[in-house]
């Protein structure tokens, strides 16, 4: 053969390899693409998706076999049972569907695949869910199983408490992480705002007490006393107004000092105090007068009884620093009964009125108002 003859040759079977290897590459495109012609499609790109991924993706999800039992559940489904493995559990023996109702097979199941689900737990706690169901593919003898996919709704915050979960119970990515943290944000901001509003309103209360006490004495001051007195007047309660005045306090002033006259009158508010009910009121309206209002008792000799024991007990000379302080009191009392629309401005005067008969009488000594002389 000639050197031209087999050039030629060589040439062929160069020729011949490369359109065998041309057809070679087509059969396998071929092979490998959808039978329509087109792009590769996801399921053969895509190879079966690991459970680990699952729960990574979906950690509130069961993988169900052909015949509705449990094969796989996601860490935090297994959380809602966590001494019942739920694995080997059939789903409609788990769960109580209320939509749909007529669900009682697998086959049923799958035919509601894709719309919502609402069931709940068959034992407690009875929490409420939501749900998707999604088949899968059949296996090689045609069996079906199914993928359920499931949320709290908005029973979430009631299933953080109860199962104690926390951010990494949920997909990275599920909005409910994003909702915990508004929620926890609103929390600590109402929170906030209660506490301020507490002391605030402490704040509030502190100062209308301080506003309505005498600071040497603790007891309520003229202002309380104009309050408390318009109340009854209004409410048309029954009630007794004595009006009190210490005798030779001036003199514990002059002989022992004001710090020996602040605490006599210390003494006899606690004295007072001691003598009369919890509900009834003990003001101080002056330097030593005080005015005292008896809630529901308007018993002239129940206030006899009171006032000749304040003057007993008041007449028992004060140790002040080594020395002996000796007061007395006089007192005037008039009662709501004695009118018929009874006025405070006229009641604290009547009250006045029989205070300086006692004091007219010879002091140490009580006194009911009396309209006329006699």
């Amino acid at each position: 053969m000639s050197r031209v003859d087999q050039g030629q040759v060589d040439q062929d079977c160069a020729d011949q390899a490369r359109a065998d290897q041309g057809r070679a590459g087509q059969r396998r495109t071929e092979s490998a693409a959808p039978s329509g012609g087109g792009r590769l499609s996801a399921a053969m790109l895509l190879p079966a998706l690991p459970l680990e991924s699952m729960d990574a993706l979906s950690p509130m999800h069961l993988v169900l076999d052909d015949s509705g039992h449990v094969i796989h559940a996601g860490p935090t489904m297994q959380k809602l049972r966590p001494d019942l493995p739920m694995a080997g559990q059939r789903f409609l023996e788990l769960f109580e569907l209320s939509r749909p109702r007529a669900v009682s097979s697998m086959a049923a199941l799958l035919a509601s695949a894709g719309i919502k689900l609402h069931l709940r737990l068959r034992d407690d706690p009875r929490t409420p869910l939501k749900a998707v169901l999604v088949p899968l593919a059949p296996d090689g003898q045609g069996r079906r199983g199914a993928v359920v996919n499931f949320s709290f709704g908005i029973s979430i915050l009631d299933a953080i408490q109860t199962y104690t979960l926390h951010s990494g119970d949920f997909a990275p990515t599920d909005l409910t992480i994003e909702m915990l943290y508004l929620i926890e944000a609103k929390t600590a901001a109402m929170e906030a705002s209660r506490t301020l509003n507490l002391r605030l309103q402490g704040a509030k209360i502190a100062a209308e007490e301080q506003a309505y006490t005498d600071t040497l004495t603790g007891l309520k001051n003229r202002r309380a006393m104009d309050h408390i007195l318009a109340r009854l007047v209004r409410t048309g309660q029954d009630f007794a107004l004595m009006h009190l005045d210490l005798d030779w306090f001036k003199q514990v002033n002059d002989t022992h000092g004001h710090a020996a006259g602040d605490y006599v009158l210390q003494h006899v508010a606690r004295l007072m105090v001691d003598e009369t009910r919890a509900g009834d009121t003990v003001a101080r309206i002056g330097g030593d007068e005080f005015v005292l209002l008896f809630h529901n008792l308007t018993k002239r000799s129940r206030i006899e009884e009171i006032a000749t024991r304040l003057i007993r007990r008041l007449e028992i000379p004060i140790s002040f620093e080594g020395a002996s302080c000796h007061i007395s009191c006089s007192m005037g009392t008039t009662l709501s009964t004695f009118y018929d629309q009874p006025r405070p401005d006229q009641m604290l005067a009547d009250a006045d009125s029989a205070l300086y008969a006692s004091k007219k009488a010879g002091r140490a000594r009580h006194s009911f108002f009396q309209s006329e002389p006699g």
